[in-house]
């Protein structure tokens, strides 16, 4: 869970007024209850030649992978000089990240921003995947082949074909100084990406991503994607340099508040255990969850299960991750309730599961 992520979010604010942006009109053609309400669970609409029709706006959740694609790779199965870069990336706290700093497209990751909108126009020939920060792609389905040979771009070159009801789209020619997610992991030019697009039901698309590229990674992987629809609304641009507050605050490395650390007594750490649940204000029902354990004295933050980030203690309550802060909050009764990020445009609140830990 970084603080790049989370800028993303504010930083989508526009000064343009609400109306003028269709944030509030029902969408056509979408199947509802009784009380008014998107019936999500309706089963998936279809084009008239019986394909399924992925048109709509998504909320993308690609959970741990946003931060860490290769959670489930075994560390041999990455070149040295990639993991010993990707370190230094989150050391350095992402800011040299082309996309997220320097305002660049987001190429390979762009299924990966939970807090920012994606809407898919579908025709027989073509599919567009228009993005809120501006970019496109073009999903070919007119029998065209990859080019042999393309040009590096920022956002690939896809052609798709069907496979029963699920969209199989192949995607190469990708610019290599992008990153593969918002951890810092590389690529090179030979990347092919592998998407299927299941639309299970109305509300409901699941995204298997398939990667490869053995210039660097020693076996394809697939990491899975949920993406949820996004009823009654419209896009609302983002563009990234605008009101831009992040980069004059990255500075230092990751690692310097351990040197601030101060030591809390285990029994307090041990009270912070438990899942936390942030929706983005965009789309509510894309729940990300953070997974605060204990273990050999100290507390550590794991996203979605994954990708597991020590906490370190600035105080009782306030904790230091990848240079970022974290405040656990408790109620009148002395039971913690959530967790506060802090941002430079804002604080985002996480609040504590009491079913599980």
């Amino acid at each position: 869970m970084r603080a790049q992520l989370f800028s993303l979010l504010i930083l989508s604010i526009s000064a343009v007024p609400i109306a003028a942006q269709w944030l509030d009109y029902p969408t056509p053609g979408m199947p509802r209850t009784p009380d008014g309400k998107p019936n999500l669970s309706a089963p998936a609409p279809r084009t008239p030649d019986g394909k399924p029709d992925l048109s709509g706006i998504w909320g993308m959740n690609a959970g741990a992978y946003g931060n860490n694609i290769t959670a489930d790779l075994k560390p041999e199965s990455v070149q040295p000089w990639a993991q010993s870069l990707y370190k230094q990336r989150m050391e350095d706290l992402a800011k040299d990240d082309p996309a997220g700093v320097q305002c660049l497209p987001d190429g390979p990751r762009a299924n990966f921003n939970p807090f920012l909108m994606s809407k898919i126009i579908q025709t027989p020939g073509l599919i567009a995947i228009l993005s809120e920060t501006l970019t496109f792609r073009q999903v070919f389905l007119d029998g065209r082949k990859l080019p042999k040979d393309p040009n590096p771009s920022f956002m690939g070159y896809s052609v798709g074909h069907w496979d029963g009801d699920t969209l199989v789209v192949e995607s190469t020619g990708y610019n290599e100084n992008l990153w593969l997610d918002y951890g810092g992991h590389p690529h090179t030019e030979a990347l092919k990406i592998t998407e299927r697009y299941h639309r299970r039901d109305f509300g409901h698309m699941d995204i298997q991503q398939t990667l490869d590229d053995p210039k660097i990674y020693g076996q394809p992987w697939t990491i899975a994607i949920k993406a949820s629809l996004i009823p009654d609304t419209e896009l609302l641009e983002y563009v990234c340099a605008e009101n831009e507050r992040d980069r004059h605050h990255l500075v230092g490395k990751a690692s310097d508040d351990e040197k601030y650390a101060v030591k809390v007594a285990p029994e307090v750490l041990a009270q912070y255990v438990g899942a936390y649940e942030f929706p983005p204000p965009e789309n509510p029902t894309n729940i990300l969850t953070s997974y605060v354990t204990f273990s050999e004295g100290k507390l550590f933050l794991d996203f979605e299960g994954k990708d597991k980030v020590p906490l370190i203690p600035m105080s009782d309550t306030i904790f230091s991750i990848l240079g970022d802060r974290i405040q656990f909050v408790k109620d009148d009764h002395g039971v913690v309730t959530h967790f506060i990020s802090f941002a430079a445009e804002g604080d985002l609140k996480s609040t504590r599961r009491p079913d599980k830990k």
